[in-house]
């Protein structure tokens, strides 16, 4: 492990870089930024009392932004950003969040926009307080969600997507992207254990997943593109109970219907029943209805369960039914030699969601589509050959104009940041953090087992581990009527008192008949054995007095 660099040699570096010719004689950088306020000065929005004047519209002699002013306020602005998001949301002495109730925060940030502009100073205030009021996602106490910690060769790649604004739809204009996004996917898919296929970056996992249905239904009945719902038969979508929202989100959307989502049944740890699965497509069939779909989970969002794939897949051959894996947690176990046996048989579905920017911290958004297809299924589906874009007569091979892959126009680059960690790090660098995150919650688990008061769920199969907190006013008391109605009440008390302080931030939730208990997702890399002592500790501190 290396030593935490300080927030003045980040900041530094980070000017440095910005500012590479200064790099050689530190003068220069004052010199620079003399010369950048002098130029704002001479060509200052602003008048003598520092009120925003308005720009002379008429006037074509002068563009309408100040380079200087601009690029000096992107440089005091990224000083902000690496101080208090990067240096300070990732010390363990600095708070998670700095709760405020909405109307207090609306004040403080006075959100209100107006027709005059703002003075830069006051606009580098509103930075600042963005960053002190948002939640430090990438602080090694952050267990809230299935994102935390931070990637410093991802954020790079983000930085450099945002400044350089492209649009991911025809090599003409992200040709270094095309190819890239190509030989990302690539990889993913060979991790998978296809040597050829397709797919995309879409915008979230519910969004990838809602694509599979689509593709499943278009490959059915191609008829549907162009004429709609009207001539289908009643399809008949399959999943668990414990499968994301997005599967009912995306029956809904595309306009299957939520009553044709057909729940299987799941064993204690939440695994779907290959035969359940089988009896439930047969029930379908004779009810007139066509099975057609079959959504699987790597990785469920709350137990963290892995369905059985090679089980589940020979359901849908003997059926004859697309099967879809949604990975977008899971997916990652992939690149871990120990853990890879979770996902055994996902090389026989149809279609894989996975979301980098979940446990391989690749930074929001990075999501990936993968598909076994060979026949350019997703442009058959989606493209609408908009002649102002995909002009069949261009001077390059029109096969690199992807955009027509996408239900979207504008799509953003979201490759560069995974691409860019992974050169990085190495698939060796992945695994390590795959590993890494699994020995994190086996720590946990061993020590919960060693206190009183943290009862598991279950065994975790996954980096999710769930447990209730039992105080000691509830230990011992376990047959009263009311003992499930008490213990539903701790998790939310518990939770309320860790935000409003800013110690740490993990959810809970109910499920099925089992009232509220805590789910911790352990994925940072930035975390150690400290924060989760510390963890176990803080629960204790917030709820020994309940």
């Amino acid at each position: 492990m290396g030593q935490r660099l300080s927030p003045s040699y980040i900041i530094l570096t980070f000017a440095l870089s910005l500012l590479s010719f200064c790099q050689r004689n530190p003068c220069k950088l004052q010199r620079f930024t003399s010369f950048l306020k002098l130029n704002m000065a001479e060509r200052s929005p602003f008048s003598s009392d520092g009120q925003r004047m308005e720009p002379i519209v008429g006037d074509l002699s002068d563009p309408l932004i100040n380079h200087a002013e601009g690029q000096l306020f992107l440089y005091e602005a990224y000083k902000i950003i690496v101080e208090e998001v990067l240096c300070k949301g990732t010390d363990v002495k600095e708070k998670v969040c700095e709760w405020k109730e909405p109307e207090e925060l609306a004040l403080l940030l006075d959100l209100q926009l107006r027709e005059k502009g703002e003075p830069q100073e006051r606009l580098l205030q509103r930075v600042r307080d963005v960053a002190k009021y948002s939640i430090k996602t990438s602080h090694p106490r952050f267990f809230n969600q299935q994102f935390a910690g931070v990637d410093y060769h991802s954020l790079a790649g983000r930085f450099l997507s945002e400044a350089l604004n492209t649009n991911l739809f025809t090599y003409e204009v992200a040709p270094v992207f095309v190819l890239m996004e190509a030989e990302v996917l690539r990889g993913l898919r060979e991790l998978v254990g296809w040597t050829e296929g397709d797919g995309i970056f879409c915008p979230g996992g519910s969004t990838s997943n809602m694509y599979a249905m689509n593709l499943a239904r278009y490959r059915l009945y191609p008829e549907v593109k162009s004429q709609g719902l009207w001539s289908l038969p009643r399809l008949t979508i399959f999943t668990s109970p414990e499968s994301h929202y997005s599967v009912k989100k995306g029956a809904a959307f595309l306009g299957f219907g939520m009553d044709n989502v057909i729940f299987v049944k799941v064993d204690d740890g939440g695994h779907m029943i290959p035969e359940d699965l089988d009896e439930k497509i047969e029930l379908s069939k004779s009810q007139g209805a066509v099975p057609f779909y079959v959504s699987c989970t790597s990785g469920t969002t709350v137990q963290g369960a892995f369905d059985p794939l090679d089980h589940i897949a020979d359901v849908c051959d003997k059926h004859k039914l697309w099967l879809h894996v949604d990975a977008a947690w899971g997916g990652s176990v992939l690149f871990s030699k120990k853990h890879k046996h979770l996902m055994k048989g996902v090389h026989r579905a149809n279609s894989v969601a996975w979301n980098p920017h979940k446990m391989l911290v690749a930074g929001l958004q990075c999501s990936a589509l993968l598909l076994k297809d060979t026949t350019n299924l997703l442009k058959k589906c989606h493209s609408a050959n908009a002649s102002y874009l995909f002009q069949q007569d261009k001077f390059y091979d029109v096969n690199l104009d992807i955009g027509d892959k996408s239900v979207q126009c504008s799509r953003k680059v979201d490759c560069l940041k995974l691409w860019l960690m992974w050169k990085a790090v190495g698939s060796a660098g992945l695994e390590q953090r795959v590993d890494k995150a699994f020995l994190h919650a086996r720590y946990l688990v061993h020590q919960m087992k060693k206190r009183d008061g943290f009862q598991l769920l279950r065994e975790p199969e996954f980096v999710n581990v769930c447990f209730w907190f039992i105080p000691p006013s509830l230990r011992g008391k376990e047959k009263p009527g009311d003992y499930q109605n008490r213990l539903a009440k701790i998790a939310p008390v518990i939770k309320e008192r860790m935000v409003k302080q800013g110690t740490m931030m993990v959810g809970y939730q109910p499920l099925g008949d089992r009232v509220n208990f805590f789910r911790v997702t352990i994925l940072s890399p930035l975390i150690s054995q400290k924060d989760m002592d510390f963890f176990l500790d803080e629960i204790e501190r917030l709820g020994n007095d309940l």
